[in-house]
């Protein structure tokens, strides 16, 4: 049976420590993610912790295409095995033609000669996607997932305030590799284009072979980017195409964008199915790097482009509750909407996102929404001096920059 645990960086870890702390051989911990947040670091580090007892490969190396290159390095896996409780670390598998086979037969080997060995491997999108390993290892193997990194990731690894981790998240993103690029614009854009958006548009996905037109692909990521929380239609969005595409083929690729770790399409809330599908997304792209990459101008900021701002803070706060596996859906019926209508271990909210002045009567839909559908609690997120007008409507509220920071667990 396959479990899935998502997080950031350091929760993720620490999760993982505690599994191969269990007692071996346990089950294959198949860790995936968005390029560029920390996988083989993270792999690194986990070598490094159990020193001459692991055994690191990277799988996207030259060498391993050799013939008996595999062989070899599970012959050397077991003879640590031998010795002492030891760890696999396989980065990149997916480089591996029919890794799934592969490591099943391997895997299984170990369990017949009950050797104390721990397996742990990384990929991309491709990993994620590929409905052959699910069939292959089922039962074998439990899925972390590690999300694009919060603001609070930040201050731990860089050792920012939480305040400019906060900035970081909206203006920037979150990509530890481009930190230290934001000062210079045109490094910082090249980094994220060609290390995150070119790899994940250009191999991840057409390696599946699910890509047969990858400049549409290309053309429908960038147009989701380029228009953050907007509710649109696949029509309007073939409209907008510069290559023509068929409804269908764009849907499907709005659906790989949002596995490849990209761009989520949220559903919009609805009691029956057939209305819930027939309805527009809401296009949210997973990080604001994507944001700032798409668009020719700098990184707003709320003195000098407000609306802009407000846009982005918006898309920030609902790609954090993606990234943190809760689920998303939007509300309208016009002229009533809700941003965001979240169920999952945070429990049920109706969420409001207000980045200028607002009123009473601007949460008309959010009542609405709650009246109907009573479970949900209505929050309101906005700046920290609007706070009370949401408190005195009889919503709860929050500092959006509080919650990109802790989540509902600031309230």
């Amino acid at each position: 049976m396959e479990t899935t645990t998502a997080g950031g960086y350091y929760s993720v870890l620490g999760e993982l420590r505690k599994r191969l702390a269990e007692p071996a051989p346990g089950r294959i911990q198949l860790l995936t993610g968005p390029r560029q947040v920390g996988k083989t670091t993270l792999l690194l580090g986990i070598a490094q912790e159990f020193g001459s007892r692991a055994l690191y490969l990277a799988a996207d190396t030259p060498v391993a295409a050799s013939r008996g290159w595999w062989e070899r390095q599970w012959q050397r896996a077991e003879d640590l095995a031998a010795r002492h409780t030891a760890v696999v670390l396989l980065d990149e598998i997916q480089y591996l033609p029919d890794w799934s086979r592969l490591l099943k037969a391997q895997v299984d080997r170990v369990r017949r000669l009950r050797l104390p060995l721990h397996v742990v491997a990384t990929g991309s999108a491709a990993l994620r996607l590929g409905t052959d390993s699910r069939e292959t290892m089922a039962g074998r193997f439990e899925r972390l997932g590690l999300s694009h990194w919060p603001a609070r990731d930040l201050v731990t690894a860089f050792g920012l305030s939480q305040e400019r981790s906060v900035q970081c998240y909206v203006r920037w993103g979150a990509f530890p590799g481009a930190v230290d690029l934001q000062g210079d614009l045109a490094r910082w854009r090249a980094y994220v284009r060609d290390s995150i958006v070119e790899p994940a548009t250009g191999r991840d996905l057409v390696a599946l072979r699910a890509v047969r037109r990858p400049a549409l692909l290309r053309q429908v990521f960038a147009i989701a980017a380029s228009h953050p929380t907007e509710i649109i239609s696949l029509r309007k969005l073939a409209g907008a195409l510069i290559e023509r595409g068929t409804l269908a083929t764009i849907s499907h690729y709005l659906r790989l964008l949002d596995d490849a770790y990209l761009v989520a399409g949220v559903p919009k809330f609805a009691k029956h199915e057939l209305r819930r599908r027939a309805s527009p997304p809401k296009l949210i792209p997973l990080s604001n790097a994507f944001l700032a990459v798409a668009s020719a101008e700098e990184p707003p900021t709320p003195e000098r482009d407000p609306e802009r701002w407000g846009r982005w803070v918006e898309n920030a706060c609902l790609a954090f509750m993606v990234n943190s596996g809760q689920t998303v859906h939007y509300w309208r019926e016009s002229p009533l909407e809700v941003d965001a209508i979240v169920e999952g271990s945070w429990g049920r909210w109706a969420i409001e996102i207000k980045t200028a002045t607002y009123t009473w009567r601007d949460l008309a839909g959010l009542f609405e929404f709650t009246r109907r559908f009573r479970q949900y609690r209505p929050l309101v997120l906005c700046r920290a001096e609007d706070r009370a007008i949401a408190q005195h409507a009889g919503a709860a509220s929050l500092a959006w920059g509080q919650f990109l920071w802790s989540g509902v667990e600031g309230l």
